[in-house]
């Protein structure tokens, strides 16, 4: 039997030795967490290092993002290309050993984790996506989608609010097939946490709808995976293993205490580490006996290599859906989706129906929805205001089996429920679009995309195709009130690097907006949306939409010879732009309106391009029902827009008080134009 003893201490030697050299870091988690380690990853682990993306393996959250020396610890023991060299460069520049995880530079790390409560809830969303893609792949004797999905978290996980909206919704939707692994060593940054910290976690859990297995002793790789073998025998909940540890472990002066946390422990105290742990060796060398008991190549090449037999049979008797499961996995849309896009702007620019952007939105989706199975929609409870769900996607429902409950065509349900979990919603999202399969997208109104942002964040550093449905996207709501009138919210997602932030104006720039944020594979998009009726802006081309901004009409339109000014204008303002317009060429000046759904798209067009839309010269006006801020950047001599919060007064009655009337749109440009 491999030595699990030094199996673990390898992982605090090079944890230690890692956060020394780096001279920042967090040693303890990893220190307490190794035997947890050792017990998963040695006995249970369904993985491959030579093949991180196969489709059937488990799926690992580090939620604990600090400790990430752990993972690159076992990452590398195992087998990974994670050399020593970059443990050794640990939290240097351009490193694949980061300070916190993150998907895509280190081969094997299944999420970016750091904020905490995020991997719990990340994790939620990739045993979502596998429970409902084995609903809707697998076979009566063909098993393609069977694997777990396993977590690692400690108290500061817990304590974030969005880990009780993702343990909530774990618990409804049965996922039983996900573990999560509870480091209870009782300390945080400021110290023990029983002063701040009095939850009842297992009852909370149980609660929940979890199964869970209590006081664990975490330093006892036997036991630990003994409980780990029980988890996995759940058919109908998600379990927690309560896993008591100290934190930093072996450090005899350090273990226990939150001086173990978040520095290094130290030269002294290291070199009294190792002779506690019995570990005889330098900084960074592992002996050949452990990188043995580590070492899961073969074995990991011998489980894909049974699952690929499996897909094999799958994939004979089963073709069509083989094929569909190979692309889906692979995040690439079907062979006919530019002419399913194409054929749905047509249609929107055709039809030209005076709706709220919204609705303009459902109307993309019934398209879309039904030509790409992969969509999965929901809403954090507003589904009927964001109106998110279709004729394609029912909504989604387990039994009390644990069984997703299919229809009577033998569909699974595509559209969530998420309850009122904004950020829980746009967590497991990203989890969702993580595992593959699946492309999510989710609705609430555009003023909680506060509870929403640092999960949009982390999807745009992640580059997650992830789409954020955002109704009620300005004081047009009317009575609601400032509470819910969203002011500064596109302006501050805008500032989101990586982030397609889309305000169309009617049904065909909603569809372009949608089309665009499918295909965009490794970028996510939020689409705010009006809730009030928009007319549709008639167009002699529609392939300019696509580039985030394009000329709408020009002063001839309303027969003038000579292009004075520009106004910019988007989603419901492109109306008042248009309106303005026809004022001021009865004063005999003419404008060019600019319709710029989105400033980010627009923003990444070449020169040319960009000089086309806005030639130098020309004074320019942008029209926006939200803060002025970004709109400077254009070279704007004004701009039309709200730097204060919202009021309570039917839609028309605010539109007048904060000055979104074609007169004072019309007004305000002939200003700007006398003092250029």
């Amino acid at each position: 039997m491999a030595n699990q003893q030094q199996m673990a201490n390898a992982i605090r030697a090079l944890a230690m030795d890692a956060v020394q050299q780096a001279n920042s870091g967090h040693p303890g988690a990893p220190m307490g967490m190794a035997d947890m380690a050792v017990a998963l990853w040695g006995d249970h682990l369904q993985h491959n290092p030579s093949n991180p993306h196969w489709a059937n393996r488990d799926r690992f959250v580090l939620s604990n993002g600090h400790s990430s020396m752990l993972i690159y610890s076992v990452l590398h023991l195992t087998g990974y290309k994670l050399p020593i060299e970059e443990l050794k460069n640990f939290r240097t520049l351009h490193s694949k050993t980061a300070g916190h995880p993150e998907v895509g530079v280190t081969p094997g790390v299944e999420t970016t984790t750091g904020p905490l409560g995020q991997g719990i809830t990340n994790a939620v969303g990739m045993a979502l996506a596998e429970k409902m893609l084995a609903a809707e792949f697998n076979q009566d004797g063909h098993q393609i989608v069977n694997h777990h999905t396993y977590v690692f978290l400690g108290d500061g996980c817990l304590m974030e609010g969005i880990s009780h909206e993702a343990v909530a919704l774990a618990g409804a939707w049965k996922l039983n097939k996900l573990i999560a692994l509870y480091d209870d060593n009782g300390i945080s940054i400021d110290g023990q946490v029983a002063p701040w910290f009095i939850d009842n976690t297992p009852q909370r859990f149980v609660a929940c709808g979890w199964n869970v297995i209590d006081a664990v002793d975490g330093h006892d790789a036997a036991a630990v995976s003994a409980a780990i073998a029980t988890a996995k025998h759940s058919a109908d909940k998600p379990t927690l293993i309560v896993c008591k540890t100290a934190i930093g472990k072996g450090s005899p002066n350090r273990a226990g205490t939150s001086k173990a946390h978040g520095e290094p422990l130290g030269a002294e105290e290291i070199k009294l580490t190792r002779e506690a742990l019995g570990w005889g060796h330098e900084a960074f060398k592992i002996p050949k006996e452990v990188y043995a008991d580590w070492d899961a190549k073969a074995a990991g090449k011998a489980r894909e290599a049974v699952w690929n037999t499996t897909f094999a049979a799958y994939k004979t008797a089963f073709p069509k859906q083989a094929k569909e499961f190979v692309r889906r996995m692979k995040g690439e849309l079907p062979k006919n989706f530019h002419q399913v896009a194409f054929d749905a702007v047509v249609a929107a620019h055709t039809k030209g129906e005076t709706v709220a952007s919204r609705k303009a939105s459902q109307l993309a989706l019934e398209a879309f929805t039904a030509a790409l199975p992969e969509m999965l929609g929901g809403s954090a409870d507003l589904t009927g205001s964001n109106l998110t769900n279709t004729k394609s996607t029912p909504a989604f429902r387990v039994d009390l089996a644990g069984d997703v409950v299919k229809t009577e065509g033998g569909q699974i349900g595509r559209h969530i429920n998420y309850g009122v979990r904004e950020f829980g919603m746009a967590a497991i999202m990203n989890g969702v679009a993580l595992h593959g399969g699946y492309i999510p997208y989710g609705g609430t109104f555009l003023t909680f995309s506060d509870y929403s942002r640092n999960a949009i964040r982390m999807a745009a550093l992640m580059k997650q195709r992830v789409v954020h449905v955002f109704t009620h996207d300005s004081i047009g709501l009317g009575e609601d009130g400032p509470t819910h009138q969203s002011i500064e919210h596109a302006a501050s997602l805008r500032l989101i690097p990586g982030l397609d932030v889309w305000r169309p104006a009617d049904t065909a720039e909603t569809t372009v907006a949608w089309a665009v944020a499918l295909q965009n594979a490794h970028r996510p998009s939020a689409l705010l949306l009006s809730r009030q009726n928009l007319a549709y802006s008639p167009k002699s081309d529609l392939g300019d939409i696509s580039r985030g901004a394009y000329v709408l009409s020009e002063p001839a339109h309303v027969g003038i010879t000579k292009t004075h000014g520009v106004i910019i204008a988007t989603g419901s303002e492109v109306q008042l732009a248009l309106a303005a317009q026809k004022l001021l060429a009865e004063r005999k000046i003419g404008v060019r309106v600019v319709s710029m759904p989105s400033t980010n798209v627009f923003d990444r067009q070449d020169s040319e391009y960009k000089q086309s839309v806005l030639p130098a010269g020309l004074p320019r006006v942008a029209v926006e029902m939200g803060s002025t801020d970004g709109w400077w950047k254009y070279g704007c001599a004004a701009v039309v827009g709200i730097d204060t919060y919202g009021e309570s007064a039917p839609a028309p009655v605010l539109f007048k008080h904060f000055g979104f009337t074609a007169e004072n749109v019309a007004d305000t440009v002939h200003a700007a134009l006398l003092k250029a």
